[in-house]
């Protein structure tokens, strides 16, 4: 079997449903191993889950061989950041997890081969992408409420410190309050402890609630949303699939289609000067 014959059997190995089914099984199946070996088992069983993580991890192995041989191309395998994710992974979890100094490193390796899951399945790798993405603009939107925190704080360390300590002593500890108000964790007992004093105090909370819990969660969850919808559109576009993929398709054949007649139109002008 030549090396071009190999090379063809492996991309339709790595292209088979089948096959990235089963690595899925497989990530999943290794997440499970790691899971189980934190309880309290017999030293038998341990045994029998070593030898299935050492299992999993010579497929793992194997199956991104698979992939690099199969790409044709080491640079163009390791252009794709996915891929270089992958082998980092992959690479790092050949890491001994025996009782050497590398024993910990092994294991927390191992722990984030789960996020191979990632990689294999489009979907979440468009949703860890729209993620990414939406950080620099969530950004502002949190610098933003950080000075409504700080704002609020500082108004709730001067009026409120003397009737509880423990949660308005200085600013650093009100903030921390307001956090609680905000994931409305028993806000109301908070809210009633200072209206004891000052009957007027729920203006204080309901307007901090509005403002952070109201406008700027939703805020962040519409720039989340938006970028995930043109995360889709590209990841439609690059398959060809639904509407996005569909006027990708008709704007390139449009293209092709106007180069044609740019070019019937110059023989049409050769003619007619020759004539």
């Amino acid at each position: 079997m030549s090396a071009l014959d190999l090379q063809d059997r492996l991309v339709k190995i790595r292209n088979n449903k089948l096959f990235e089914t089963f690595v899925i099984a497989v990530i999943i199946f290794s997440a499970l191993i790691i899971g189980v070996k934190t309880y309290h088992i017999s030293p038998t069983w341990l045994m029998v889950f070593e030898a299935l993580d050492f299992a999993v991890t010579l497929f793992f192995l194997i199956e991104i061989i698979i992939r690099m041989i199969a790409e044709r191309s080491l640079k163009r395998f390791f252009t794709k950041a996915w891929n270089t994710f992958d082998f980092i992974i992959v690479v790092a979890s050949l890491v001994p997890v025996d009782e050497s100094e590398m024993a910990l490193l092994g294991r927390l390796l191992r722990i984030f081969r789960v996020l191979r899951l990632v990689s294999v399945i489009p979907e979440l790798r468009v949703m860890l992408n729209a993620f990414m993405k939406a950080i620099p603009r969530m950004g502002y939107v949190s610098l933003l409420m950080f000075i409504i925190f700080y704002i609020y704080a500082a108004m709730g360390t001067t009026f409120f410190s003397k009737i509880n300590p423990e949660l308005w002593d200085n600013i650093t500890i009100s903030m921390l309050t307001l956090f609680r108000v905000a994931t409305f964790e028993d806000w109301t007992d908070v809210m009633y402890e200072t209206m004891s004093v000052y009957p007027i105090s729920w203006m204080f909370y309901i307007t901090f609630i509005f403002i952070v819990a109201f406008v700027f969660l939703n805020m962040m969850i519409g720039i989340v949303l938006e970028v995930m919808s043109k995360e889709h559109e590209e990841f439609d576009r690059e398959r060809g699939q639904g509407e996005a993929g569909e006027i990708h398709w008709i704007r390139e054949h449009s293209e092709l289609m106007e180069q044609r007649l740019e070019r019937m139109e110059e023989l049409l002008k050769s003619l007619k000067k020759s004539e």
